[in-house]
């Protein structure tokens, strides 16, 4: 299969353009807030449609400013070093999931203080809205032509003529299916229902860091990083290691302390 080239910018108006990218991130806050007040409404939560939108305003700023300074931080420190004000070019691309994961936890952590909510009962509650926003962000990806897998000899491997003329992997498609789809229909079926505070959250961290592990080993890695260590391990399988060890025990710790009550 060949890339089929799109024009990154949906809308031109003379030298402004609104770009696809950014639109995946619009369509991914609407879709999650309309799947949060279905949630709400289904589980009889206390959430009100003022708390979600004051939620997911808190949310949207901690993905923008954690997933810029996570980029910066995680995978461009040396060229913050030679021009710190490169943090602010936000136009010129660059975001972590990552980082915008640890801006999301911070958000929610002043969203749960100021309205006076168990940190968990926020995050255990926005979690499974997150994994459209993740699908639709990676095709954006597919879309800017960015992120591109491995050479392969699969049948399904396409060639991305802007690389080179090797077949490759579409790693961006993988991770829309399994960051976006697989994801959410895990996560989402599996909050439907009552759960063990932390629990959701920790399956939701757990399998995202194995999905992300797993495809690390077809994507191709960031040119000025390479591989980090024994000659396979990517930024990527660094960043999502911890994820999966935290989403265990999150969930361990969740059913431990419902066995507890129980008791």
């Amino acid at each position: 299969m060949l890339y089929p080239y799109i024009d990154p910018a949906a809308i031109r108006f003379g030298n402004f353009a609104i770009h696809w990218y950014g639109l995946m991130y619009v369509v991914g806050l609407l879709v999650g807030y309309w799947l949060g007040r279905i949630r709400a409404a289904k589980q009889n939560s206390g959430w009100n449609p003022d708390d979600l939108a004051d939620m997911f305003f808190y949310g949207a700023l901690g993905v923008m400013l954690g997933g810029r300074v996570g980029y910066v931080l995680f995978y461009n420190f040396s060229e913050l070093l030679h021009d710190p004000l490169m943090l602010f070019r936000v136009w010129q691309g660059g975001m972590s999931f990552h980082g915008g994961i640890l801006g999301v936890a911070f958000s929610m952590w002043l969203y749960a203080r100021r309205n006076r909510r168990a940190f968990f009962e926020v995050t255990d509650f926005m979690i499974p809205l997150v994994p459209i926003g993740l699908g639709a962000g990676r095709i954006g990806n597919f879309i800017n032509g960015e992120l591109w897998g491995r050479p392969t000899n699969a049948d399904w491997g396409m060639i991305f003529p802007h690389v080179d003329s090797a077949l490759r992997h579409p790693s961006m498609l993988y991770q829309a299916m399994l960051e976006g789809v697989i994801l959410f229909v895990i996560v989402w079926t599996y909050s439907a229902r009552p759960r063990p505070r932390m629990a959701v959250s920790g399956l939701f961290l757990s399998c995202y860091g194995i999905f992300r592990f797993g495809v690390e080993f077809v994507r191709q890695p960031d040119a000025h990083i390479g591989f980090v260590a024994f000659g396979w391990v990517t930024m990527g399988h660094l960043l999502s290691s911890p994820m999966i060890v935290l989403g265990v025990l999150f969930m361990v710790l969740a059913h431990k302390n419902r066995l507890v009550l129980l008791k």
